[in-house]
């Protein structure tokens, strides 16, 4: 019973970066730094072009929108830890706030699969009814998704988070990322993982399994739809406005199939590699999203450079 003592009601977690590198953690916290930069930077362009440009308000730019809140929020939720750990070596991370980050992370990755969802389904109503486009995605109907999107994540995150707190810790646990994920402080627990340890797969299943499947049925009812059209001019046109989109799922989900395989198979793989899959994983969709859209989307580009050709005049 000794480790179910006082201390264990408020345990402590040690957040963990690149083992044996320590030495060089301020040279490898430039490129992190510059990736989060980049990333808010990039994703406040997208969302300052598209609240100022009228020309943008659209179903498809609202969407966008969407995404590059969300990548905002899933980068404001994980660099502060990973910051204190390669910028100043503050490796612990009370119990409670390692929850409340778990809980954001995956509540914005949720989030931000079901956004591609949505995204492939505007694709999909533009490409095969583009004379009711505008009355089928109206303002009322993107907003009923938004708050839709948003409450899947919530509440399916939630009992994750209460099915941790009743699990039994030692008073000090060794985390294998610098942040917290459920994954990871369910390996930790001393208690029976059982029960939080299904609850997660169901999690995943119901999110990003489901999304993964409709988006998989959105692109095959739009390439259908495609090959369909008799002028090769307009399908590749209609292929193009994909394009951006298709780029942004296999960001996605590239990486987090990756930390997954490395999480199964990989046991034998150095910590480093696992370490930098996971932060591959929540750095890199921020970061590339506002990039892609940028160079991809004609519009967006375009209202870039004319800003930028006002500011210099």
């Amino acid at each position: 019973m000794s480790v179910f003592n006082s201390s264990a009601l408020y345990p402590r977690f040690l957040l963990t970066g690149l083992s044996g590198l320590e030495s060089r953690y301020g040279l490898i916290s430039l490129p992190i730094f510059f990736v989060y930069a980049t990333s808010v930077a990039g994703n406040i362009t997208i969302l300052f072009i598209i609240r100022t440009e009228p020309s943008l308000h659209q179903p498809m730019y609202y969407f966008l929108s969407m995404l590059a809140l969300t990548d905002l929020g899933l980068s404001t939720t994980t660099l502060p830890t990973m910051f204190s750990v390669f910028w100043f070596h503050a490796r612990e991370i009370s119990f409670n706030t390692c929850l409340v980050q778990m809980y954001f992370i995956h509540v914005f990755s949720i989030i931000e699969s079901a956004v591609l969802l949505a995204m492939a389904f505007d694709r999909l109503v533009a490409i095969r009814e583009p004379l009711r486009y505008a009355a089928i995605l109206t303002n009322g109907v993107i907003i009923g998704i938004g708050l839709a999107i948003a409450g899947r994540a919530l509440a399916l995150v939630f009992p994750a988070s209460f099915l941790l707190k009743r699990l039994q810790y030692r008073p000090v646990n060794i985390l294998s990322y610098p942040f917290c994920l459920h994954q990871d402080l369910i390996k930790t627990t001393v208690s029976s993982r059982r029960v939080s340890s299904i609850y997660g797969l169901i999690v995943v299943i119901c999110s990003m399994g489901l999304d993964s499947v409709l988006l998989l049925l959105s692109y095959i009812l739009i390439l259908g739809t495609v090959l369909s059209i008799a002028s090769k001019t307009e399908r590749v046109r209609a292929l193009n406005t994909c394009i951006s989109h298709i780029c942004a799922v296999l960001t996605f989900y590239t990486p987090m199939i990756g930390l997954s395989m490395i999480r199964r198979y990989g046991q034998n793989a150095s910590p480093i590699v696992h370490v930098l899959m996971a932060n591959v994983y929540l750095l890199v969709p921020p970061l590339m999203n506002p990039i892609v859209y940028s160079v991809k989307t004609k519009q967006i580009r375009d209202r870039i450079l004319k800003k930028f050709k006002q500011q210099k005049v």
